[in-house]
């Protein structure tokens, strides 16, 4: 018992041994410390981790874009960053700039190098081609929105490697152009001495007005060499590179005057001259010294191929590209040598008499199998070059060359009708007004087909169509077809014209040409930049109308040219379809009677289509109008001579039109007339047989009234047709009847005469309300 008692006391004596010794209590503030204390440790080891795994994943991005950068060799860095234009067959026609010479090392004066760097690159000498604390100001002040980014990161090393081997785009400026342009910068440094690479900047560097390289614009802004150049002359050279154009002295004094001003500056700061005579420098005139004429820059003279060459160049500007700066192959759709006949058929008299050389032409040819523009003529007679491109103008009015795409396609693409669509020609006024509607010729013919009335261009049928098809319809129909007009621009004139270019109606009439599919003008097929990038373009196109609506606005188009005055360039050797237009003036401007602002034709076959439009710059001063006569068919003289061309080629494709399976043909008075399989047709007017014709009012001349859209009829007994003492050449079918053969009209019909468009507005606004002038 002693024993057991001794035993359970010892275990009480060592358990309270084994007791700690208390604590004293922490403190709130001392429990918030430690938790702080334990959360900063484990967020720095995190941000230690994340730091490195940063850097890993970076170095390797880095190293992987690396890996994929394009090569730089000497070649390319001596070479000029000029973008040249290939035509089809792979012929350079075109080079941005002129003829450069390159300066030797030894040329350049210190003060030159000391100015660029100054202003470009500080610390050029002291880093190895890519600057960090350039890029982490550049970061930041992008970041404050004081700078233009990543571009404001780059050295005179990384610029030299963007000017040779990349495109200045802004949707190429990727982390991965960065991190290969900044590789390529490193390994450059390593091969080439710091002045070797300024030398090769200098030399490629683009100066503006076509100029590259420094010692080539010493030449052209001052007519002298880099070691007579003042210092004003030094720093304006050395600021222009940032901005070409902007810096500019001859349009932009101003501009290049602050410009230069920054340099000085800069050139003060970093001790290349003193801050007195960078004062002294700033107040001299920037036109001190500035050449008033230039020597010769060995630009080709490329009148031919001018209003092509400034389609392109609008179409890689619209695309971001730098054309003077980025070294561009553009592969083009130009056939050079429709392009050369369509310059000799507009600028000689060896195909088409030309009334002077004021009178002017806009031109587009496209292939209408997938919209490719293969030639395009901007004017005739130029003096100088890239100016105005009249082919793409669409500030001049289209006359009846609108009925197939506001009226008459949208007629059969959404009412389902028939060719032999029976249509009212009678007396009518303008909706809404009391304005009456005319007639070139103010007569009218009762009830005709849509074919007669599409063919022989009678204006009261097609202002009457636009009314049943609808604005929006017809907006629909004509957006679909690339001509941007909304539903709330049409007026009922535009029935009869709308302002249009002939790039834009070559075009839209290739969609009835090809079965209704639209293509876009394309004029460029693919483009290589320097880091050997290839982008391509091919247009898909897309349904524009049914096939049905194609075929037969392209049959009742064929009766445009066997029917009308249009019968002139009719041919057995090859389909054809197209539309005349004519636009009259207003009475008001008292021009001559039955003269003309515009002149139209637009037609096709199967392998091309040609848009024409001739008149004056200036259509309302005296001496500028279209004579009635000859001068109103020289658009379908020019169609001709350069149709005849294109079709000449042994593998042109001149066959007709087929059927699809969509229509089916009913012959009608021997002639065969087209409807929709499976149109409502139980409503629709035709002509099935010979009607009689209203009785016609008298004809009125031109002059007595205003804004008469005129189409010469075919017939030399006619006021209508161009005067025949206008020319020595008759129409083909000046010893005929009245009116044209027509093989969509019924025998009572074909004693009457041929017809045109007339509207009442003014050559210069064909959306436009008719005039309250227009006599009844």
């Amino acid at each position: 018992m002693t024993e057991k008692m001794s035993r359970v006391s010892r275990g009480q004596q060592n358990t309270n041994n084994n007791k700690r010794p208390s604590q004293p209590k922490k403190t709130n503030n001392e429990k918030t410390n430690s938790k702080f204390k334990r959360i900063a440790k484990y967020t720095i080891l995190g941000l230690i981790i994340l730091a490195v795994v940063g850097g890993l994943s970076g170095a390797g991005l880095f190293a992987y874009y690396a890996s994929s950068a394009p090569k730089v060799t000497n070649a390319a860095l001596v070479g000029t960053s000029q973008t040249k234009f290939l035509d089809r067959d792979g012929n350079v026609f075109y080079s941005t700039g002129s003829k450069r010479e390159s300066a030797r090392q030894s040329e350049i004066p210190k003060q030159m190098r000391m100015a660029i760097v100054s202003i470009e690159d500080r610390r050029f000498y002291k880093h190895h081609g890519v600057d960090p604390r350039r890029i982490l100001g550049a970061a930041f002040a992008n970041v404050t929105g004081s700078s233009l980014g990543l571009q404001g990161g780059s050295t005179l090393t990384q610029q030299l490697i963007k000017l040779t081997a990349f495109s200045t785009k802004s949707s190429d400026q990727t982390l991965k152009r960065k991190a290969q342009e900044a590789w390529l910068a490193l390994k450059l440094e390593k091969q080439y001495s710091k002045n070797q690479i300024l030398t090769l900047y200098m030399n490629k560097v683009y100066m503006g007005n076509g100029v590259y390289g420094m010692k080539t614009a010493a030449d052209y802004y001052f007519n002298k060499d880099l070691s007579d150049l003042t210092v004003p002359q030094i720093a304006f050279l050395a600021g222009l590179p940032q901005s070409p154009s902007g810096y500019d002295p001859y349009s932009n004094p101003k501009g290049a005057t602050n410009r230069r001003n920054e340099v000085l500056t800069a050139m003060a700061n970093n001790g290349v001259i003193s801050q007195t005579e960078a004062k002294e420098y700033r107040n001299t005139p920037i036109t001190d010294g500035l050449a008033k004429e230039h020597a010769s820059l060995d630009t080709e003279d490329n009148k031919v191929d001018d209003a092509y060459i400034t389609s392109v160049r609008n179409k890689l500007t619209d695309l971001g590209y730098d054309l003077n700066k980025d070294g561009l192959v553009v592969q083009t759709n130009l056939d050079s040598k429709v392009q050369q006949r369509a310059y000799d058929v507009t600028n000689t008299n060896d195909y088409v008499q030309w009334t002077d050389d004021m009178m002017q032409v806009g031109l587009t040819v496209t292939d209408p199998n997938n919209g490719q523009v293969i030639a395009q003529i901007g004017g005739r007679k130029q003096s100088s070059l890239q100016g105005t491109n009249r082919a793409t103008n669409t500030g001049r009015s289209s006359g009846s060359t609108a009925k197939p795409l506001v009226d008459y396609g949208p007629a059969v693409e959404n009412l389902d009708w028939s060719t032999n669509h029976s249509l009212n020609d009678a007396p009518y006024v303008y909706p809404g007004s009391n304005i009456p509607v005319y007639n070139a010729d103010r007569q009218y013919q009762g009830n005709i087909t849509m074919r007669k009335a599409l063919a022989l261009s009678r204006n009261i049928p097609a202002i009457k169509t636009l009314q049943e098809v609808g604005y929006d319809n017809s907006a629909k129909f004509l957006n679909g077809l690339g001509i941007p007009i909304k539903s709330d621009e049409l007026v009922a004139s535009s029935a009869i014209g709308i302002n249009v270019s002939s790039e834009q109606e070559a075009a839209a009439f290739s969609a009835f040409d090809n079965g209704g599919t639209y293509y876009e003008p394309q004029y460029i097929s693919k483009i290589t930049d320097q880091s050997g990038a290839v982008k391509e373009f091919k247009d898909s196109g897309k349904q524009a109308m049914k096939g049905s609506t194609a075929f037969m606005l392209t049959n009742m188009m064929k009766s445009v040219i066997t029917d009308s005055y249009a019968k002139i360039i009719n041919t057995s050797d090859y389909a054809q379809a197209g539309k005349t237009g004519v636009t009259a003036y207003d009475d008001k401007l008292n021009m001559p009677d039955g003269s003309a602002s515009d002149a139209w034709f637009t037609g096709y076959t199967k392998q091309a289509a040609i848009s024409v439009w001739t008149g004056y710059d200036q259509p309302n001063e005296p001496g500028h109008s279209l004579a009635a006569g000859e001068q109103q068919f020289i658009p379908l003289r020019v169609y001709k001579a350069l149709m005849d061309y294109i079709m000449s080629n042994a593998n042109a494709d001149g066959t007709d039109w087929e059927m699809p399976n969509s229509v089916k043909s009913t012959t009608i008075n021997g002639i065969k007339e087209y409807s929709v399989v499976g149109a409502n047709t139980s409503a629709e007017k035709v002509i099935s047989q010979p009607v009689r014709r209203t009785p016609t009012t008298p004809r009125r001349s031109s002059s007595s009234s205003s804004s008469v859209v005129q189409e010469p009829s075919s017939s030399s007994s006619e006021a209508e047709e161009p005067a025949s003492s206008s020319t020595s050449e008759q129409p083909e079918s000046s010893s005929e009847s009245s009116e044209p053969t027509s093989s969509s009209t019924s025998s009572d019909e074909n004693s009457e005469t041929t017809s045109s468009d007339s509207t009442p507005s003014s050559s210069s606004g064909e959306n436009e309300q008719p005039s309250e002038s227009v006599s009844q």
